[in-house]
């Protein structure tokens, strides 16, 4: 009796775990392979870049999923909950999906994410400004764009990473730029658009990145009166494809793909024969991209298959009348980037900046016609002050000790105290950092000569140049 008794109650519990499995089996039902959009209602076509400022998220926005194997079905709404939402970013395992949205109109963006298989969201931000483009970095943190400012800045959005669950905050850009379009590369570092704010406002450019803020260097620079209009994103095949407009922006906005090993030297227009404007680019893994388009024809801009190769439109995934698509990623795993290791240590107050040659110059840099010629100093240019004037070795070469997290541009000098070359543009060391560059205004792709600076075989420079000694966590000034 006591082992049918136990026989039944076994089966009993066996047939339980079992419903129950199927249960949760059909809940969580995976959007593997599903195209996830944002889309909008308000006049996208009259916007001239994704410029990062938050005034661009107030129009009303849904984050929707869509099956591209059934073209006209459907579309299941995912943010229903919120005003607006934008910016999706998928995992690498498929399973999460980042996003930016506002509550209420009046709200603050902020950075949320859902699990793609039972539709729940948390909330990973609560700041005061806004926090835009998230994007998953492979340390397990996330890294995003918030709006700050102060008397001096007024406003613009810095990069920032924090934990999954929204701890640990970490500032990493410091200088008097606006950061927005994050990706991260397969290398491990964030490629995002940079604009200067201060002291003029210039058209954005690729910058890269470490995700400590590390190493952070133009990537890509377009042409004198073109401008970016989306971030980059990394192909299978070696490139960085985005959105861009020509010159003085009367030619439209076209797709752009320039090689990741040759950034500066290798861009070309996929899509010049065709007329109209795109708004933003994805590629996929079977070597397609995924375009946002609006033809000549018409006034909202559509989600269509593009072949690089052939530089033709595929055929149509989602149009509607209603409403333009402004990005869209696709749901499946992808290979997660390298983790790259960090050198900063918060408890060094400082970091350390060599040049090999200052008078080493790109001639294809604008010099306004000028001659070369050879300076002999260097000025470090804070915010709002110098921070000194240096005497650069007999080689050109100078190396400094430049108080961390501190942005600072360097113009070159000659004998009679003579501006030669202006500011650079701005830089900023993380505590701790060693950054090294070959000359003022160089070839980003010029390598260093194969010799000892003589400027390292002595102390470095501090910076500002009227601290005599620095102290780990005190400075002592003169």
């Amino acid at each position: 009796m006591y082992n049918l008794r136990a026989t039944i109650i076994l089966s009993f519990l066996m047939a339980l775990c079992s419903s129950g499995f199927l249960f949760t089996s059909c809940k969580g039902k995976s959007m593997e392979g599903m195209i996830i959009i944002t889309r909008t209602s308000g006049k996208t076509q009259k916007l001239k870049s994704n410029s990062g400022d938050s005034g661009n998220f107030t129009t009303q926005s849904q984050i929707v999923a869509l099956n591209p194997e059934k073209p006209g079905s459907a579309v299941k709404v995912l943010t229903s909950a919120y005003f607006s939402a934008s910016s999706p970013e998928i995992s690498c395992d498929a399973m999460y999906m980042l996003f930016s949205a506002r509550q209420k109109e009046t709200d603050n963006c902020q950075i949320y994410e859902m699990n793609l298989n039972n539709s729940k969201i948390r909330q990973v931000t609560s700041e005061k400004g806004d926090c835009t483009d998230p994007a998953y970095l492979p340390n397990g943190r996330i890294v995003y764009s918030k709006s700050t400012g102060n008397e001096i800045l007024k406003r613009g959005n810095s990069l920032f990473t924090c934990n999954a669950d929204g701890s640990d905050i970490r500032k990493i850009t410091f200088n008097p730029c606006t950061y927005f379009s994050s990706t991260v590369l397969k290398d491990g570092r964030v490629l995002t658009l940079g604009s200067q704010i201060y002291p003029d406002k210039q058209d954005a450019m690729l910058i890269v990145l470490r995700p400590d803020g590390t190493k952070a260097e133009l990537f890509y620079k377009g042409e004198k009166g073109s401008y970016l209009i989306s971030g980059g994103h990394e192909t299978g095949d070696g490139k960085i494809v985005f959105v861009e407009s020509g010159k003085d922006g009367h030619k439209g906005n076209d797709v752009v793909s320039i090689n990741y090993n040759r950034p500066t030297h290798t861009r070309v227009n996929l899509t010049s024969e065709l007329k109209g404007n795109f708004y933003s680019v994805l590629p996929l893994q079977t070597g397609k991209l995924l375009v946002s388009y609006r033809p000549p024809d018409l006034e909202r801009y559509s989600l269509y298959e593009f072949d690089p190769e052939k530089k033709t439109l595929g055929r149509t995934i989602y149009n509607n009348t209603e409403n333009d698509v402004l990005e869209a990623v696709l749901v499946e795993k992808h290979e997660r980037a390298k983790k790259l290791p960090s050198e900063v240590d918060m408890g060094v107050k400082t970091g350390l900046l060599l040049c090999q040659d200052i008078n080493v110059f790109n001639p294809q840099s604008e010099s306004n016609g000028r001659p070369f010629l050879k300076s002999s100093r260097i000025e470090v240019i804070g915010i709002d002050s110098t921070m000194g004037t240096i005497n650069v070795e007999k080689d050109g070469s100078f190396y400094l000790k430049v108080m961390a997290d501190t942005p600072f541009r360097i113009q070159t000098i000659d004998e009679k105290g003579k501006v030669l070359n202006g500011p650079c543009g701005w830089i900023w060391l993380r505590p701790n950092e060693r950054r090294g560059c070959v000359g003022c205004h160089e070839d980003q792709e010029l390598v260093p000569d194969n010799k000892v600076p003589f400027s390292v075989k002595k102390a470095p420079v501090n910076v500002p140049v009227h601290i005599n000694k620095v102290v780990e966590k005190k400075v002592s000034l003169e």
